[in-house]
C-alpha cells in the first residue's frame, strides 16, 4: 500500500506564482542561481539557494546559511508572497513541455513506509549531502522542496482526476524555459477520499529523483521521535513532500560525464585502450547516442560513437546499464575513475543542457565528454524492484519541478 495525506500547503498568490518559483536548489550552480535572482527578490532561490543574498565568495556556509534560509521563508510567509491554504489539499500538478505532458499528485507520504523500502529507492546517498538536507529541514522546520517519486501505472489514477482536470486552474504560468505549470486544488472529502483508497491499492512508491531529501526526512523523523516522549505517529515530522507522477509519464534524459584529463595517455593510447572494449567511430558532428549501449564522446575538437562490444554486456539489471558499462569498461580500468561518487576527476552534467555544453565544458575544465543514451523508466523500477542500486548520476528527469510552488512547513 502507498499511503498518502492531504495538507495545507504554502503557495504563492496566483499573480506571483511564476515570480516566486524556481528551479530546484541541485539543478543550479550558486552562480547560475545568483544570476537568476539578481533582478528578482521574490524568488525561491533565496530559499534554497540563500548564498546568493551574500556577496560571491562571502558566502558563510553550514549551520548560518541555513539559518538565513529560515530567516528568508519566515519573511516570505509573513509578507504574503507564501501563503497558506485553509483547508487541506491534494494539488494535481501538470507540467509541459514541448509535446511532452506529465499529470501528478502532491501530497505527503509516509516516512515509516519509506524505512521500510515500501517506497523503493534505486540511488545511495552521500553522507554529508544527507546530513547537510538534514539540517535544512531541522532549521527551516519545512519542506522546501518535494521528493519526485513515481508508480506503476495502470490508468486508474488518470480516471480519478479525469474531470478535475476540466476545471479551471488555480494556478498556471509558463516558465523561463518554457515549460508550462498548472495546479489544480483538491478540498472535496469525496476526491480526497477516492485518492487515498486508489494510492492503499498500489503495492508501491519509486524514488525517481530526491534520495537525499526523503532519507534527510527519515533523519529528521529520527530526531524527532527521539525528543517527543508524547510520540504518536501522526506528527508532521512523520510524513514529508512528495510529487508523483504515473512511471509511463515520467520524461528520463541522458546524464553526461566530463573528466579532467587522460591520466597521462596520449590521445592515440586512449583511443586504443577504447578499442579492447568498444567499437569505436569517428562522426561528421556532434550526435546524441543513438540506442543502448551506444556513447558519444568529445575529444579535442572531435566526436566518436561507442558502441559495447558483445564481450562486455551484460543482462544483469545494473552492470547491463550503460552507466555500469562506461564506469566498468572505461572510466574505471582506462580513466581511473575508481568511485565517481567521490572522485575530483569526474563532472556530471544533466542531459537538458544539450551536447553543446559537453563542448563547452571541454574548452574550458575538461579533457573528454561523453553523452550516454536516457535510461529506460522500466530499467529504473526493475532495479529498485531487485533492492539494487544504480550507478550514481545515471537518471537526469526532465522537466524539473518548480520549487516554492507548494511549501510544507512542519508543525
Amino acid at each position: 500500500m502507498a499511503e498518502i495525506k492531504s495538507f495545507r500547503g504554502y503557495l504563492p498568490p496566483v499573480e506571483m506564482a511564476k515570480k516566486v518559483s524556481s528551479p530546484p536548489y541541485d539543478v543550479l550552480s550558486s552562480i547560475e542561481a545568483r544570476e537568476m535572482a539578481q533582478n528578482n527578490s521574490d524568488s525561491f532561490l533565496r530559499i534554497i539557494k540563500p548564498e546568493i543574498d551574500y556577496s560571491l565568495g562571502d558566502a558563510p556556509s553550514g549551520e548560518t546559511l541555513h539559518h538565513h534560509a529560515a530567516e528568508n521563508l519566515d519573511a516570505f510567509i509573513k509578507s504574503g508572497k507564501l501563503r497558506q491554504d485553509e483547508n487541506p489539499c491534494f494539488y494535481i500538478y501538470q507540467i509541459s513541455m514541448v509535446q511532452h505532458i506529465q499529470t501528478g499528485i502532491i501530497a505527503e507520504v509516509s516516512v515509516e513506509e519509506y524505512n521500510q523500502d515500501l517506497i523503493k529507492k534505486h540511488e545511495l546517498t552521500r553522507p554529508d549531502k544527507e546530513n547537510d538536507r538534514t539540517r535544512h529541514i531541522e532549521i527551516t522546520n519545512a519542506n522546501t522542496g518535494p521528493v519526485l517519486l513515481t508508480f506503476r501505472n495502470d490508468g486508474e489514477f488518470q480516471k480519478h482526476i479525469a474531470d478535475i482536470l476540466n476545471h479551471e486552474t488555480d494556478i498556471t504560468f509558463q516558465a523561463d524555459d518554457g515549460t508550462v505549470h498548472s495546479l489544480w486544488k483538491i478540498t472535496l472529502s469525496g476526491i480526497l477520499d477516492s485518492l487515498r483508497s486508489y494510492f492503499e491499492s498500489i503495492p508501491a512508491l519509486y524514488i525517481a529523483d530526491g534520495h537525499h531529501r526523503a532519507a534527510s526526512a527519515s533523519q529528521v523523523q529520527k530526531i524527532r521521535q527521539d525528543n517527543n516522549p508524547h510520540h504518536r505517529g501522526d506528527e508532521s515530522y512523520n510524513y514529508f513532500l512528495s510529487v508523483i507522477f504515473p512511471h509511463d509519464e515520467m520524461q528520463i534524459l541522458g546524464y553526461n560525464r566530463l573528466v579532467k584529463d587522460l591520466v597521462g595517455l596520449s590521445e592515440d593510447q586512449f583511443l586504443e585502450l577504447i578499442k579492447t572494449r568498444f567499437m569505436l567511430a569517428q562522426l561528421p558532428n556532434l550526435q546524441k547516442p543513438v540506442r543502448r549501449h551506444a556513447f558519444s564522446m568529445y575529444l579535442n575538437g572531435n566526436w566518436y560513437q561507442l558502441i559495447a562490444k558483445d564481450k562486455i554486456i551484460s543482462n544483469d539489471s545494473v552492470t547491463g546499464l550503460d552507466a555500469s558499462i562506461l564506469q566498468d569498461h572505461l572510466l574505471a580500468p582506462i580513466l581511473k575513475i575508481d568511485d565517481p561518487r567521490t572522485n575530483k576527476r569526474i563532472k556530471f552534467v544533466g542531459g537538458a543542457r544539450g551536447l553543446e555544453e559537453l563542448e563547452r565544458r571541454c574548452s574550458l575544465d575538461a579533457k573528454v565528454a561523453f553523452a550516454l543514451h536516457p535510461v529506460p523508466i522500466d530499467e529504473l523500477l526493475a532495479v529498485a524492484d531487485a533492492d539494487k542500486v544504480m550507478p550514481p548520476k545515471s537518471t537526469w528527469f526532465e522537466p524539473k519541478l518548480r520549487s516554492g510552488l507548494v511549501v510544507r512547513v512542519l508543525d
